[in-house]
């Protein structure tokens, strides 16, 4: 009895064993190549080849070697790139690749740390040929984005002359700046720069200032000197005016006239009070103190 359960349980565990090697399981986001003593035979579950799930491959000679069908990412490590204009920049990059010839990928690169350092090494070879080629203020911002297309056909191009098997989404610079060594004087240079653009905005605006400041200065002078003009030339119609209707009353009554010009006098030289004159007493002068408008008798 003991012997027989010992046959069932080897039998059993056995059995374990040969499933185990025989069936395996690939997820969704996987696929699976199959290798026979070392060499690929089929792919599982590959882009264009569902296979998802459980499969079954034959125990002992053959096993799995899985790969990710997901997008992957490499981080590409700081380098330093001559510009165009023979300016250095130190740039951070990183690239975004899917397997999508798990053959060919296994064959050139076997895994994905192998696959990480060769991409590495093509996308620097392609950012130092594109960077290379073009100036500082392109790189930094205002081409970088035609500059990136051109680097990530150029790494898609090379990838696939070397028949890597994948298939390259994206290229991308997450940094570019100067070396250390270079920043304080590029800060300088840069300080400078906006200090004499500084410098010429406020001269501009010293000089828009005074032309102002002359333009409503000339402004002002026609201005008065029109008003002055215009309130002389109202002067002398009012002064005419008044001569026309003082020469009218006074042709109508010349006693009239003569007191008024005489009471004028006396306001002008008695008006302040503090005025000493000498005088005959017979003098014309002070008649009208004498004797009213008219002639007649009386003192005013």
């Amino acid at each position: 009895m003991s012997r027989r359960l010992w046959t069932y349980l080897i039998v059993g565990v056995g059995a374990l064993v040969l499933l185990a090697n025989t069936l395996f399981i690939v997820d969704q986001r996987e696929q699976a190549l199959v290798l026979r003593f070392g060499e690929p035979v089929r792919v599982v579950n590959a882009p264009g080849r569902p296979g998802a799930g459980l499969n079954a491959k034959f125990p002992f000679w053959e096993n799995v070697v899985k790969f990710d069908r997901r997008n992957l990412a490499v981080e590409i490590q700081q380098a330093e790139i001559p510009t165009a204009d023979q300016r250095r920049l130190v740039v951070d990059a990183f690239v975004r690749y899917r397997i999508s010839d798990p053959l060919a990928f296994y064959r050139t690169l076997r895994d994905e740390r192998i696959a990480a350092d060769r991409i590495e090494r093509l996308v620097n070879s392609s950012l130092r040929q594109v960077l290379g080629s073009a100036q500082q203020s392109d790189v930094i911002s205002g081409a970088r984005g035609r500059l990136m297309q051109q680097a990530r056909t150029d790494v898609a191009r090379r990838a696939e002359a070397s028949r890597f098997g994948i298939q390259v989404i994206d290229v991308r610079i997450k940094r570019a700046d100067f070396p250390t060594e270079n920043q304080e004087a590029v800060f300088r240079r840069m300080q400078t720069s906006r200090q004499q653009e500084a410098a010429r905005i406020r001269a501009e605006g010293e000089q828009q200032k005074r032309e102002i400041i002359a333009q409503a200065d000339r402004d002002v002078t026609i201005t008065l000197a029109q008003a002055q003009e215009q309130g002389e030339t109202l002067r002398g119609q009012g002064d005419g005016e008044r001569t026309r209707i003082f020469a009218q009353s006074f042709g109508r009554d010349p006693s009239f006239a003569a007191f008024w010009r005489s009471m004028q006098a006396y306001e002008a030289s008695l008006g302040q009070g503090d005025t000493t004159m000498v005088l005959s007493p017979d003098s014309a002068f002070f008649r009208y103190f004498e004797r009213g408008p008219s002639g007649s008798g009386g003192s005013r």
